[in-house]
């Protein structure tokens, strides 16, 4: 009875984990259906590294108070937008956020990450190096909006 009881709690604990973990194509699978970034706009990857840590935290993430996708273990996706001032947040149990200012052409890294809290963990935001922030979403999967099939 032992075993399988410990068979199950860790067939059960493997599922918990995988279920936490984004689940989609990786970035090499989407990069040549990833759109030409307008000239009139930048573009912002969000992204949050696949660790075990906090996996079944995935809130919101908000641009200008308006949602654009999850932090979610393992994923990224990206969002287009016209130049201007920009609120990146998350909420659990507090409200995180950081600012900065797209220009058109460029394109931002938006790293989330977990920190312990007291009845819940922490989605923090950041800015990530843009020399850093492609190596990172080359090994993540893809959480966002369908991406056409063709090459563009």
């Amino acid at each position: 009875m032992n075993k399988f009881y410990r068979t199950l709690l860790i067939s059960t604990g493997a599922a918990l984990l995988a279920a936490g973990c984004a689940s989609g194509p990786q970035y090499k699978d989407v990069a040549s259906a990833i759109p030409t970034l307008p000239p009139d706009h930048g573009r912002i990857y969000f992204f949050r590294p696949g660790n075990f840590g906090g996996s079944a935290i995935q809130p919101e993430i908000k641009l200008n108070d308006k949602v654009v996708g999850r932090s979610i273990p393992g994923g990224f996706f990206f969002v287009d937008e016209e130049p201007g001032e920009y609120t990146v947040s998350t909420s659990t149990e507090v409200k995180r956020d950081i600012k900065f200012t797209l220009h058109a052409g460029d394109t931002k890294y938006v790293r989330t990450t977990v920190s312990m809290g007291l009845f819940v963990g922490h989605i923090t935001p950041t800015l990530d190096d843009p020399d850093t922030g492609p190596q990172e979403i080359d090994q993540l999967k893809y959480v966002g909006a369908p991406l056409s099939t063709a090459a563009k």
